[in-house]
């Protein structure tokens, strides 16, 4: 996920960050290199913790811009039962307050993987509460053709956008946007 600023570089523009994981990675690197640089800089890119070849993967993209990485527990693992991850998700969700309180972004640009969720659910949260402008945006993976991520399930009703890549889903979920495959 990526959150942005309106400053420009230079100026304290703290308020940006992205979430990485596993095979989203490549498609969230595409999406944020599409972001304006002196709009959106230094970029924060947020992994699960224990996915350090994400992160690295991202600083090394974006090493001249002063990106950094962050890092939160993971929401759920794969195969973890659903009544295990309530506590999982409950510590994630803690840390992503955290983090997206003390970052304060003006964008949320995130993708596919379950890390994204507990980051957007916060910076909602902080628009919802302070009255603090951001934008939340997710983009579905374009491996999903007929039907959304449990995370873009989750955030369907919830982010200013959500972005698919496949116009059948539309049929599925009319407020989504398409703008074609994006990467």
């Amino acid at each position: 996920m990526a959150l942005g600023s309106d400053a420009e570089c230079g100026e304290d523009c703290t308020d940006n960050e992205s979430s990485l994981g596993g095979g989203h990675t490549s498609e969230m690197l595409s999406l944020a290199a599409a972001l304006d640089r002196r709009r959106f800089c230094p970029r924060v890119y947020v992994a699960a913790a224990g996915d350090s070849l994400s992160g690295e993967r991202a600083l090394r993209t974006e090493e001249e811009d002063g990106a950094r990485l962050e890092t939160i527990p993971r929401s759920r693992r794969v195969g973890q039962s659903w009544v295990s991850s309530v506590w999982t998700t409950a510590v994630a969700m803690l840390a992503a307050l955290r983090l997206v309180f003390t970052v304060r972004p003006r964008l949320v640009l995130a993708n596919g993987p379950g890390t994204c969720v507990p980051v957007c659910l916060s910076a909602l949260l902080m628009k919802w509460l302070l009255w603090r402008p951001v934008h939340v945006t997710f983009v579905e993976s374009v491996c999903r053709v007929r039907s959304l991520s449990l995370s873009g399930q989750i955030l369907y009703r919830l982010a200013d956008d959500v972005i698919v890549q496949w116009p059948e889903l539309l049929q599925r979920y009319p407020r989504a946007l398409y703008m074609g495959r994006l990467v």
